[in-house]
């Protein structure tokens, strides 16, 4: 079988060969050479075997990755896939053998192996399903239900929409679609830019893939085959964002143990056995940890044990019932690296490492003498499906129904997703699976021993119809298609602010979609410049700072000192907020592992949803004008030395600390949160930038190859390596790299003769 490789300026990989089944080997070959660090982490995170040499920062993420499954739900998929769909599955073991081939010469050219002591590995063909699934265990935020949970049990029902909006941790996109009677060539223009944790290497892979059945270009997350999120096949094109779905449900369970291992309570009243077995989790510089997991009907249980939790008071009875959840924003996360890197062994792995593993001491107990545990529910867990059957149709689409057919086989992450094609078509929609249950399993733990919390089939998929509204249609993780299927929402700036731009204008071009790409408006500015135009009797340096600010354009640019000063009053609001004794009960260490803290921290909470918090009629008391008097008159005193770009910084995640030196300290950045161009940073505590666009995109459906693309750093994750960054002054200035898809604009690579595909044995376990 022929394969070829091709690179353009950018060291962008152009793959070419006889077959899809050879194409994905080329794209786990490639991958490998140009990745294979990235790639051994995302396996070994997987799989709760990181820590064996990133150490004890990565512990609690290994310990949640055994506990919930991940790898053996990984490898149920596959084998459902095997059976459901096996030209899929071979394809998949296509990539996995590429992969395994590329691997040694890969980890050649990188230097963490050596730095971590580490070997590359092998790979099996369920492999790429468990980096999926670890890559988006946390996309539903399943741990904002534990901080309702406390904030309804401290604060009132009343407190689940005041602090509802999105947070750092999300993963959140903008994307809009412009029709053909909206363009200058008559034909869509589908663009956006989806926002994850921005990490080095990056979270995409730009790629070209081409055989006899398809020719796609697009954005393939490394280690999964194919183009599944944004891609252009010529004909039609497709791009997604984060729908904020809720789809898996945590449930308190009372365990105890007898002569025959462990027991749970169910909703019949009666005691079952639940699956129990100890697994060893290695750890660099320390002793190895064993830990128990044990599995009930519900679902793998990743937090306490038959030793239960810390003692937690049950939390109160929703008094909202099955009702519709209310109205807010989206999940929050705090930590400034992937949830799969918080903070190093922390709270519940020094309590106890007994037996029952990494975990608190004390137990909660029933009247009966049990104790209580979190058990999480996922979709995968239980249907053995992952979704990956859509990604081969995905790449042989030719046009929206195409895609749309396609679409009904995704299963996670659950996604909104709009697609074009030359003909006028149009699509938008979400993809996913979000089972149907009572509306308390959406908002809170809910009590496994219970009858009414069971999953129930799944919702209807929600459509727009039509797709679009006057030719455009947006979306940017706010309340609207999916409604339906979530909790918390992202505020509507985003959105907002897109369908203004795009209504600016009647004719777009696909060089125009940058200034949208990159506008830093600052939607949520509103609620504190009104707080601060009530102030009276302040001091002249506090005067004359909130009349500048009043007369600010509200646009977070990179070289604005009165963005810089805006970010400094709007900080020191969060934390004068945050420290407010009703609010102290939210700063207890709760007893949970360190993986799901960040989506507990308060001050990031506060910071996040300051604007619900300033609009409310009532705060439980607070005096919001003296806490705003308060921080600007500190900030009036103290203020910012600099532009928003000085302290508003790039802080990418590296699984290995970054070495001092130049590029050690990221660029400095525009935007913000609730811009369109959404750097994150977080309020009251950090200026620094960990989420961002982690890739932008425009696709052209009049020619491809006017299409553009540009991620965070470059196509090569080799540090020092030509195309290791060579794209990050470009991502930080809102330009982007022209999509090359003419062979002969192209450079092959050396040693493209034609090979003969060979099997290769998988070692046995």
């Amino acid at each position: 079988m022929t394969i070829e490789t091709y690179r353009d300026a950018w060291g962008i990989p152009h793959l070419r060969a006889s077959s899809a089944r050879e194409l994905a080997r080329a794209q786990g070959r490639v991958t490998a050479h140009d990745r294979a660090w990235q790639l051994e982490v995302e396996r070994h995170r997987a799989q709760g075997t990181s820590a064996a040499f990133l150490g004890a920062g990565a512990l609690s993420w290994d310990v949640f990755a055994r506990r919930a499954r991940l790898d053996d739900t990984a490898r149920r998929c596959f084998a459902a896939l095997e059976r459901r769909d096996p030209e899929t599955a071979d394809w998949v073991r296509a990539y996995v053998d590429g992969v395994n081939e590329g691997l040694p010469a890969g980890a050649g050219r990188a230097p963490e192996f050596a730095r971590a002591a580490l070997a590359p590995g092998h790979w099996r063909p369920w492999t790429p399903l468990a980096v999926w699934l670890g890559t988006h265990i946390l996309f539903a935020g399943f741990p904002a239900k534990l901080w309702r949970e406390r904030a309804v049990r401290h604060l009132g029902p009343g407190a689940v929409g005041l602090f509802a909006t999105d947070g750092t941790g999300t993963a959140g996109s903008n994307g809009w679609l412009v029709t053909g009677d909206r363009t200058d060539t008559g034909h869509a223009l589908l663009a956006g830019d989806p926002h994850r944790f921005i990490e080095d290497p990056g979270v995409y892979q730009q790629i070209h893939l081409s055989c006899p059945e398809f020719d796609v270009v697009g954005l393939a997350v490394p280690g999964v085959p194919g183009i599944a999120h944004f891609g252009h096949t010529g004909t039609v094109a497709w791009a997604v964002t984060n729908a904020m779905a809720d789809y898996q449900d945590l449930y308190r369970e009372r365990l105890r143990r007898t002569g025959a291992g462990i027991e749970a309570l169910g909703p019949d009243g009666t005691w079952h056995r639940a699956g129990r077995h100890t697994e060893t989790v290695l750890v660099a510089g320390e002793p190895p940890v064993e830990i128990e997991v044990v599995e009930t009907p519900r679902g793998p249980v990743i937090a306490g044990g038959p030793e239960g939790l810390e003692a937690i008071a049950p939390a109160p009875a929703s008094p909202a019932g099955d009702a519709p959840p209310p109205p807010g924003g989206a999940p929050v996360a705090v930590d400034a690296r992937p949830a799969h890197a918080t903070s190093p062994a922390g709270a519940s792995e020094r309590r106890t490492r007994g037996p029952a593993g990494p975990g608190p001491a004390r137990g909660t107990e029933a009247a009966d003498g049990a104790a209580e545990a979190l058990a999480l529910r996922y979709p995968p867990r239980v249907t053995e499906d992952l979704g990956f059957s859509a990604l081969l149709p995905l790449l042989r689409s030719r046009t929206v129904a195409d895609v749309d057919t396609a679409l009904d086989a995704w299963r996670e992450p659950v996604n909104v997703v709009q697609a074009a094609d030359t003909a006028g078509g149009t699509l938008h929609r979400v993809a996913g699976h979000v089972p149907l249950r009572a509306g308390t399993n959406r908002l809170k733990p809910v009590p496994a021993w219970e009858p009414g919390h069971e999953w129930r089939g799944a919702h209807e998929t929600p459509y727009a119809r039509p797709a679009t509204e006057n030719g455009i249609a947006v979306m940017a993780n706010a309340r609207g298609l999916a409604a339906p299927l979530g909790v918390e929402f992202a505020p509507p700036h985003r959105a907002t602010r897109i369908r203004a731009l795009l209504e600016a204008r009647p004719t777009w071009t696909a060089d125009g979609m940058s200034g949208i790409h990159t506008d830093t408006h600052l939607g949520s500015a509103a609620a504190l410049l009104d707080r601060l135009a009530a102030l009276t009797g302040l001091s002249p340096a506090a005067a004359a700072l909130r009349d500048r600010l009043l007369t600010w354009d509200r646009r977070m640019a990179a070289d604005s000192t009165d963005a810089a000063a805006y970010a400094a009053v709007r900080g020191a609001v969060v934390r004068h907020l945050a420290a407010h004794p009703v609010l102290a009960p939210l700063t207890e260490p709760p007893a949970y592992p360190d993986v799901l803290l960040p989506w507990l921290a308060l001050v990031p909470r506060v910071g996040h949803a300051l604007e619900n918090l300033l609009r409310a009629g009532d705060l439980y008391g607070i005096d919001r004008a003296a806490a705003v008097r308060t921080a600007l008159e500190e900030v009036a005193a103290a203020p910012p030395a600099g532009p928003w770009s000085a302290t508003h910084r790039l802080a990418p995640w590296t699984a290995l600390p970054q070495a001092p030196g130049p590029g050690a300290d990221g660029p400095g950045l525009a935007g913000d949160h609730d811009c369109v161009l959404c750097t994150s940073a977080v309020p009251g505590l950090t200026d620094r930038a960990a989420r961002g666009p982690a890739a932008r995109f425009v696709w052209n459906l009049a020619d491809r190859a006017d299409s553009r693309w540009v991620v965070p750093f470059g196509a090569d994750g080799v540090p020092g390596a030509a195309h290791h960054r060579d794209q990050l002054p470009l991502w930080t200035a809102g330009e982007l790299v022209p999509v090359i898809t003419d062979w002969t604009r192209l450079s092959p690579e050396p040693a493209n003769a034609p090979e003969t595909t060979q099997e290769t044995e998988e070692p046995h376990d």
